[in-house]
């Protein structure tokens, strides 16, 4: 997809290219930023940005695989945190309040982006559509490991209240949302194990930079 250094890594250009189009397409809309504005703000050429990039298509596709693998990395690194399974869901859970309560947070940019390309053939939506089919199954699985019953059902129920809290979360009081959003994940618990403990569920706040609220904008 994209040119390399000669060493195999990612060019700078590319890298710089991605990083801002990310910035400004987070911010403010896919539709709404031309590719000259991400050109000047890269401060690169716009054969460079051609030939790291077929259009801009291609561009937005980026930005959503960089997204899709930052979160990704983030439930990899949850998990290996050796938790118990409903502790798991809980740290998964806290992550994605963490993201809400950041600076400049404008929901998630899954959601955003098939909000500008409903189009369920359009390449963008169905890249949006295959980030959450693995995030339901992700979710799905954390649950039926912590006995939550149906898991399917849990796991539909997880990935609502979290679509719910990032809709919400930049309309209202982020913190209240999140308090929201983290007792209703408990009472998704509580169709596991009845000696599973509730914990304190008041989130923490992790400011993120605006690559990684993309990317922590989990699911």
């Amino acid at each position: 997809m994209s040119a390399s250094t000669a060493g195999g890594s990612t060019s700078e250009a590319r890298a710089r290219l991605l990083d801002t189009a990310t910035r400004i397409f987070y911010a403010e809309g896919i539709h709404s930023v031309g590719v000259d504005r991400i050109i000047a703000e890269a401060q690169v050429t716009r054969a460079t940005l051609y030939r790291h990039f077929k259009g801009k298509e291609e561009l937005i596709l980026s930005y959503l695989q960089q997204a899709d693998h930052g979160i990704r990395g983030q439930v990899a690194a949850i998990r290996a945190q050796g938790l118990t399974a409903a502790d798991t869901v809980r740290a998964l859970s806290r992550s994605i309040a963490e993201g809400i309560q950041s600076s400049g947070f404008r929901g998630c940019a899954f959601l955003n982006a098939a909000a500008e390309y409903p189009d369920p053939t359009h390449p963008v939506h169905q890249a949006v559509l295959a980030h959450r089919q693995w995030f339901l199954e992700t979710a799905t699985q954390l649950l039926e490991n912590a006995d939550c019953v149906p898991a399917d059902a849990a796991g539909r129920h997880f990935v609502m209240l979290r679509d719910g809290a990032m809709a919400a979360g930049c309309l209202f009081d982020p913190a209240l949302i999140c308090e929201t959003f983290l007792r209703g994940v408990e009472d998704i618990l509580r169709t596991g194990p009845a000696s599973t403990p509730a914990p304190d569920v008041t989130p923490t706040l992790s400011p993120q930079g605006p690559s990684d609220r993309s990317q922590s904008a989990l699911g």
